[in-house]
């Protein structure tokens, strides 16, 4: 008998269990264009909830994410996060720094000149004073082994060394959901193990995108994809590895 692995078996919620993120039927197109990125999309995440997606390129996931921090205005549906309705951009100007988006590519938030300005900047923005601002961030560094980057120049750092600053940019906001954006791409295999043990051991929900199956069966308790701008759960996908030998080698053929 096979044991299930973790992305089988899912999780189940109590009734009251509160929802972090919940879209309600979202639809968004971006402009210009009369395709539908998402299509009456719906989405509950529940606190607790380790959830993962993989779905092709151009499915609309990192638009997902961008449409649950107010970076894309949705055409209809309703967005609330913690609770409250999104409905201005006040209103997700109040919750972004308890919703943490780790970028696809982490030199889209490190802009300081140091790793410890980088990740001293969200706590600063916060109301910490400068001391309490570092304090928290050296702690947030050594917390994932990379304390000894605290004076490097950020654009500096190898990608992957850069992918693990940003997260302790994120982290040191003290958030309470994680978004994380293909946040293994480029990694070498040590510092994906190093992710995978950071968030294995993480108290905290998170939403992670992925194409890589391995890793999402190692970070998460479910996994969804997306078709046609709607989000397919885990009760109605079926995520395999495809491995195969075939007598023609590295010549082209198709898959029937």
């Amino acid at each position: 008998m096979t044991t299930p692995t973790k992305t089988q078996l899912g999780s189940k919620h109590p009734a009251d269990t509160p929802s972090i993120i919940k879209l309600t039927n979202i639809t968004f197109a971006y402009p210009g264009s009369e395709n539908k990125v998402l299509d009456c999309l719906n989405l509950d995440i529940k606190s607790g909830d380790r959830i993962g997606m993989m779905a092709p390129n151009g499915s609309g996931k990192t638009t997902l994410l961008h449409t649950i921090m107010g970076l894309c205005k949705p055409e209809t549906g309703g967005i609330e996060v913690l609770g409250t309705p999104m409905e201005t951009e006040k209103d997700f100007t109040r919750i972004r720094s308890r919703v943490g988006l780790l970028f696809q590519d982490s030199d889209d938030q490190l802009f300081c000149p140091t790793v410890l300005d980088d990740v001293a900047f969200g706590p600063l923005n916060l109301g910490y004073s400068r001391q309490q601002a570092i304090d928290t961030s050296r702690k947030m560094l050594k917390n994932l082994g990379i304390e000894e980057f605290e004076q490097s120049v950020t654009h500096r750092l190898s990608g992957g060394q850069k992918r693990l600053v940003a997260l302790a940019a994120v982290l040191a906001m003290s958030p309470a959901i994680l978004l994380l954006d293909e946040p293994t791409a480029g990694l070498d295999v040590a510092v994906k193990k190093k992710l995978i043990h950071i968030l294995n051991h993480l108290e905290i929900t998170y939403f992670v995108i992925s194409h890589e199956f391995d890793f999402l069966n190692a970070v998460a308790d479910k996994v969804y994809s997306m078709d046609n701008g709607k989000i397919l759960t885990d009760d109605e996908i079926h995520i395999h590895r495809h491995e195969h030998i075939h007598k023609h080698g590295k010549h082209p053929h198709v898959h029937k």
